[in-house]
């Protein structure tokens, strides 16, 4: 009886194999352009891995037009296992870059990997190569340190630094024609990153997170061709944007500005297509309100605006329409993110009264605790504030809005500072087509992994038939139709 079930079984291990022979392989049956297709939407590691596996698809990876190589490809969490992923990153770039075919247009190339010089330098010098002989619409570093910035000392920040510093002296080839970079936990000297910014001639991107040029440094920025501006935290006091003719969009995610002895964290020179601004930041009591007013005096472009107050005090000051008007003109569409769950949310009027040209309006109400500082002593200790509701007092009994069509509120609870103010809102937005209704939005972190006692309470958005419909008749619209439940 074994013997028989243990041949029945070989004699059906033999059919299932001869089935797979004989069973074509549809992948790499597709023509070439819809392969390329496939493969360009994934890591293009996974790309070569998937190449090895078909004759007709061993030639595909040279004829990619856009390349992601990323060290998280290779690595596990073991220090042996980074440095070698990092080897094999420079290892594959200059495989793949020395066997490509010069006539194919790179239109991405984009490497991230940990500032090791010797790595590095090889990654560099595979990437002048590419530039030199074929066209790249587009070349990005992604550059990061062997350790992060929580477990960087201020010793450890200036030795990466450093050693970015030498090793941008070395291949300036490569650097002169990047259109993209990100650095990250690095502390520059004073004239550090104007010295990046003038050998990264075509750079149209730049990302500092966690970079600056040692505590309460002021950071200024001249470009020629810089298009987007990102900077996330780092211990700059000041940032100024001296001359960037080209710059277009800008996200400040701030550390503090407390103790700052300007009068704002951030200035703005000569910027004259700027149309995209984003603004993070943790407010606590001693902070300074921000004048938009004040702030953007000089870019009166500004057409989509920001604002993410990370759950905690409302840190931007309340302006009446005559302030507010001449900067806010050509805005036309607003995100104010994370405002604090019980608080009446009314006072984001103001930005409607100064903003004529406003059509779309998201605000977003929510406790994301993943993000909050929950220790009630030390919240005490470091001025977070406790719950309270800013107040706005309008000016302008009969205002009236004529360009808003839509209004999204993430976060909504049929309660009555909600219902309250979307009647307001509705009353002077005299064209509003669209009132977005949304639950809370589901956080990637598990927010709910937490003390029971700082949990929010549980959501009450309305999801049957019945409870929208009652919802709706509380709203009391004259166009109940215009209000969309989404979630």
């Amino acid at each position: 009886m074994k013997n028989k079930n243990g041949r029945n079984w070989r004699i059906k291990q033999a059919r299932e194999k001869a089935v797979k022979a004989a069973a074509p392989d549809r992948l790499s049956e597709l023509p070439n352009d819809l392969l390329l297709n496939i493969l360009e939407r994934v890591d293009t590691i996974d790309a070569v891995k998937t190449c090895i596996l078909s004759k007709k698809m061993l030639k595909l990876p040279a004829m990619l037009s856009q390349m992601l190589i990323s060290i998280d490809s290779f690595s596990t969490f073991s220090t042996g296992s980074v440095l070698r992923a990092n080897r094999a990153v420079a290892h594959v770039t200059d495989a793949i870059l020395s066997t490509r075919n010069p006539e194919v247009t790179i239109r991405r190339l984009k490497i991230r990997f940990i500032l090791k010089l010797h790595d590095a330098r090889s990654i560099a010098e595979s990437f002048a190569r590419a530039m030199a002989t074929h066209k790249v619409d587009s070349a990005e570093f992604e550059i990061i340190t062997d350790q992060t910035f929580k477990n960087s000392s201020p010793d450890d920040l200036v030795h990466s630094g450093r050693k970015f510093n030498t090793f941008l002296g070395a291949c300036p080839d490569a650097f002169a024609g990047l259109t993209r970079l990100w650095l990250r936990n690095m502390r520059f000297g004073e004239l550090d990153i104007a010295n990046i910014l003038s050998a990264c001639k075509c750079l149209e991107a730049l990302r500092l997170s966690n970079c600056d040029s040692g505590v309460n440094s002021v950071l200024q920025l001249e470009h020629a061709q810089l298009v987007e501006l990102h900077i996330d935290y780092g211990d700059f006091e000041r940032v100024e944007l001296v001359c960037l003719p080209k710059l277009q969009c800008v996200c400040f995610v701030f550390n503090n500005w407390a103790c700052s002895s300007y009068k704002d964290p951030m200035h703005f020179g000569f910027v004259p297509q700027l149309s995209k601004l984003s603004l993070i930041r943790t407010g606590i009591y001693s902070d300074k309100p921000l004048e938009l007013s004040q702030l953007l005096a000089n870019v009166p472009s500004i057409d989509h605006l920001h604002l993410d107050f990370r759950s905690e005090k409302i840190w931007v000051q309340l302006e009446c329409r005559e302030l507010l008007m001449p900067v806010l003109s050509k805005l036309q569409y607003v995100s104010l993110d994370n405002l604090p769950e019980g608080c009446d949310i009314a006072w984001t009027m103001f930005i409607l009264e100064g903003a004529p040209s406003l059509k779309e309006l998201c605000i977003t109400v929510q406790d994301h605790l993943c993000m909050m500082v929950t220790d009630k002593e030390y919240r005490r200790a470091n001025g977070y504030c406790e719950k309270e509701d800013v107040k706005w007092n309008s000016l302008i009994p009969s205002f009236r809005h004529n360009n808003l069509v839509k209004l999204t509120i993430y976060g909504f609870q049929p309660d009555e500072k909600f219902v309250r103010y979307i009647r307001r809102v509705a009353e002077v937005a005299v064209n509003l087509a669209e009132i977005s209704l949304h639950d809370r939005k589901v956080c990637g972190v598990d927010c709910g992994d937490l003390d029971p006692e700082i949990k929010v309470c549980p959501s009450r958005y309305p999801r049957t038939a019945e409870e929208r419909e009652q919802t709706s008749e509380e709203l009391g619209l004259a166009s109940p139709a215009m209000v969309q439940f989404r979630s």
